[in-house]
């Protein structure tokens, strides 16, 4: 009897964990049951990959300076705040101990261009960093990042003669990050990013020609300092 018994609570308990996790266990053709296995639980690498599109506020100055004093009063310096440029990233990068995340993001800072007294000036701001990120429950994280960036400036007019029209720089770079991860599914997840960083600028020198009158043989120098950079940015994110 007792034996009975426990065949009966055997097979209820198999019909229930049968109930349970459908996903787990599938009815054959005799009436017994095999288990199969559900590719969405499967453990995730850790490791992803993905791409932002950005909207960066560029902050900072352009000082000019030159060997003949009107030439300081008529350029001076321009201030350029909260410009906006757009421009995007790619990122790749591995989860450590459920919270922990380390990435590297290659990106572009978008192209900034004025026109000032005849000048053509041009910010272009190529970039590599190296983020940490620590992952809250709830979708929150925080970061910062270490890398280089690669601005590169523009200053072109018909009344230069010589010096570089364009110009680089390799400059060291810092990040402060916060954003909000949502999943999408088990591999998707949308990335929302605000992110503070800071970079130094260029120093380019070009000499006026003969074509302007008065300014022919001195050189126009510009400067620029560090480079705030306010972005906000959204990313889709593909974990293996």
């Amino acid at each position: 009897m007792k034996k009975i018994v426990s065949f009966a609570v055997l097979v209820a308990l198999t019909a229930t964990v049968a109930d349970a996790a459908p996903s787990l266990l599938k009815r054959t053709n005799d009436g017994g049951y095999q288990v199969t296995y559900d590719y969405t639980q499967k453990e995730k690498t850790g490791w992803y990959v993905g791409g932002r599109a950005e909207l960066s506020l560029l902050n900072w100055e352009n000082k000019y300076s030159s060997d003949l004093p009107t030439v300081v009063d008529e350029f001076g310096s321009d201030k350029y705040s909260f410009e906006p440029v757009f421009g995007g990233s790619l990122f790749a990068g591995r989860t450590f101990n459920y919270f922990w995340r380390a990435e590297v993001e290659a990106g572009l800072i978008g192209q900034f261009a004025d026109k000032d007294m005849g000048i053509e000036f041009k910010l272009t701001v190529p970039y590599v960093m190296l983020n940490g990120y620590y992952d809250f429950v709830n979708g929150l994280y925080l970061g910062a990042g270490v890398g280089v960036a690669v601005p590169k400036t523009e200053l072109d007019w018909a009344g230069f003669d010589t010096g570089n029209r364009s110009k680089r720089a390799i400059s060291p770079m810092g990040a402060l990050m916060a954003g909000w991860t949502y999943e999408l599914d088990s591999n998707l997840a949308l990335d929302l990013r605000y992110r503070l960083a800071v970079f130094g600028g260029t120093t380019q020198e070009r000499v006026f020609s003969d074509y302007v009158s008065g300014f022919d043989g001195y050189y126009l120098k510009n400067e620029i300092g560090l480079v705030l950079d306010n972005s906000v940015s959204l990313g889709i994110r593909y974990e293996f």
